[in-house]
């Protein structure tokens, strides 16, 4: 879109500080634990044509593609959300953390930033074989029907799984996942959000949503959702309207930031505590720091930062 569980773990420096707290980076625990791969939304930051960000000289000012993993440090088994453009860099990650092979990788829809990586396992870089990838079943059959993507069902470099959203429980290690319609836009397949359970502690992963107010109408409230988890990464798309100049933003359907806050506003301090904005577009102020991510922390939020990591509880075995 551009213009041209275990808190120690992600210790949050400064309680009283508004500005944007640092995450401490520490080894991963000896429990499962998740991990943020990437805050950005599917462009990364900076993008193409925005050539005056100073990300194209300076890598500490760039954002990965929105992505979370999981790990379960007994069995090196790891789960990844999203196939994204930086999907080398973020599976690097995800064994430098402790993965000892490919993730197992679940899709939420056809649009770039979350499945455009697979096309690193292909025969061109890779040459994987039998990755699992978990998706929905149109989801699934674009992959299936639509080259090039096709070519890697064809040649075995990954093993498609079909998840029924609202149905089908895909347990993997200590980790249980289902997934749920949302909605989005849907030009080449569903659009689905995920939950994760772990050992002790559930994750919820949504990226993209047209809106809160969308998914009422359906008969789903955000707040249910965010009551049931223990940590809930949120389409965060924009921080407020006006962020393209130039464009009309009615078109690009998110929720804002500042309208999420607003809504969630009556929440208890331990649910919106819960809440860490993620997929920030690379317009958005709140990536960095100055008065719209202090406003952030300041109404009890946070803002995903790539390396967070919260352990999910010890495996009932003890192992």
């Amino acid at each position: 879109m551009s213009r041209a569980g275990t808190l120690g773990i992600a210790l949050i420096a400064g309680a009283a500080c508004t500005s944007s707290p640092a995450v401490e980076h520490r080894v991963p625990p000896d429990e499962p634990f998740v991990v943020v791969l990437g805050v950005a939304q599917d462009g990364g930051v900076p993008q193409t044509g925005d050539w005056d960000h100073p990300g194209w000289q300076d890598s500490a000012q760039t954002e990965r593609v929105s992505s979370l993993g999981f790990v379960d440090p007994s069995s090196g088994t790891a789960l990844l959300f999203d196939a994204t453009p930086d999907l080398p860099e973020q599976t690097a990650h995800l064994h430098r953390v402790g993965a000892r092979a490919l993730p197992h990788i679940f899709l939420t829809h056809a649009h770039m930033g979350h499945y455009t990586g697979l096309m690193h396992v292909g025969n061109e870089e890779t040459g994987a074989s039998d990755v699992p990838v978990y998706a929905a079943p149109r989801m699934a059959a674009f992959l299936r029907s639509d080259g090039p993507w096709s070519q890697l069902v064809a040649y075995g470099n990954i093993a498609l799984q079909e998840q029924i959203p609202d149905s089908t429980e895909v347990t993997i290690g200590p980790f249980s996942v289902t997934s749920f319609r949302l909605p989005h836009r849907e030009e080449y397949s569903e659009v689905v959000g995920y939950r994760i359970q772990g050992p002790q502690e559930a994750v919820l992963f949504i990226p993209d949503i047209d809106s809160w107010e969308d998914w009422d109408a359906w008969g789903v409230r955000i707040e249910d959702l965010i009551a049931g988890v223990d940590h809930a990464y949120l389409d965060a798309t924009f921080f407020d309207d006006g962020e393209l100049p130039g464009r009309d933003m009615s078109a690009i359907p998110h929720p804002r930031i500042r309208g999420s806050m607003d809504r969630f506003a009556a929440l208890p301090e331990t649910e919106r505590r819960k809440v860490r904005f993620i997929h920030l577009n690379h317009t958005n102020p709140a990536l960095r720091p100055g008065p719209e991510r202090d406003e952030v922390f300041s109404r009890g939020f946070a803002v995903a930062e790539r390396g967070e990591m919260f352990g999910l509880g010890a495996n009932p075995s003890g192992s």
